[in-house]
């Protein structure tokens, strides 16, 4: 997060919350970042409205840049933009969309959430994150490489976002319910999927230099209970990771992550380890 030299802000003129702006600008002030404003528009109507939310931000001291653009469709306008001005991460605020649209289309949040190369922060709430909780979901029973760089991105991020607002970093893991039919004797018993689940939590505590107090784990499906525990502790802010399956085109973001983001009452930030962001870099380079 301290590394990031530029951060796109989309912008939404006809809505009266600038809540991806108000991140923006908090992580901004800490890294001393560039803002990007981005309304995506055919028309090119929002000329003033950018000049005066630009003109304000520099006179609170903020490095600020501003385009309205158009490419096919929303999330490509914010993929395009990301990629030429370099933007080290993406902020946007989330719409619901009403049950029958959302039924019939997948919204321009998870599209964004699937094939932006860069992280994406969702702003949903207008909810302080000064002094807050930040909480971080993980998969302590997964200990490939690819998962394991991917922990090591989420932990760093989310101790990032926990120190620009002074906030609480607490992590959960969940872990998964008895089978009978599972062909390793570990998981077909709810004692031993327990122990072996602490085992690897304080691995994971000690490897990342956590308190106890700070991890968390339960059993049942992750898409539950990550909103479930963010509830519990009264987050802030959930920040959760992806890995692709190699060879899909595109498609890199699993449900639990789309499931999590309309569940959770929280701003959400989502993360992909490094050769998914390649993959998709190279994607919008072919």
């Amino acid at each position: 997060m301290q590394a990031i030299r530029s951060i796109l802000v989309v912008m939404t003129p006809n809505q009266p919350e600038g809540l991806a702006l108000k991140r923006a600008k908090l992580i901004a002030g800490v890294t001393h970042s560039r803002l990007h404003l981005l309304v995506c528009d055919k028309r090119g109507e929002h000329s003033q409205y950018l000049a005066d939310a630009a003109r304000e931000l520099e006179e609170d001291g903020y490095d600020v840049t501003t385009q309205q653009a158009w490419h096919q469709t929303f999330h490509e306008t914010i993929i395009q933009v990301q990629q030429a001005e370099s933007c080290g991460l993406v902020v946007k605020q989330h719409f619901p969309e009403n049950p029958l649209k959302r039924a019939l289309l997948t919204p321009d949040d998870w599209k964004l959430l699937r094939y932006c190369p860069s992280p994406v922060l969702i702003a949903k709430t207008n909810r302080p994150w000064t002094e807050g909780t930040v909480l971080v979901a993980v998969d302590v029973g997964n200990s490939s490489a690819e998962h394991k760089a991917l922990h090591a991105s989420l932990i760093s991020n989310a101790f990032e976002v926990a120190s620009i607002a002074k906030a609480t970093l607490h992590v959960f893991t969940a872990h998964p319910s008895p089978m009978l039919s599972a062909s390793d004797p570990t998981f077909q018993l709810r004692e031993t999927i327990e122990a072996r689940y602490r085992e690897e939590c304080a691995n994971f505590v000690k490897e990342f230099e956590l308190e106890e107090g700070q991890m968390h784990i339960k059993e049942g499906p992750a898409d539950v209970l990550i909103p479930e525990m963010a509830k519990e502790l009264d987050a802030v802010v959930t920040v959760i990771g992806t890995v692709a399956r190699t060879g899909l085109s595109g498609a890199l973001i699993g449900n639990t992550a789309e499931v999590v983001l309309d569940a959770v009452e929280t701003d959400v930030l989502v993360l992909k380890p490094e050769h998914v962001m390649r993959h998709l870099e190279s994607q919008l380079e072919g």
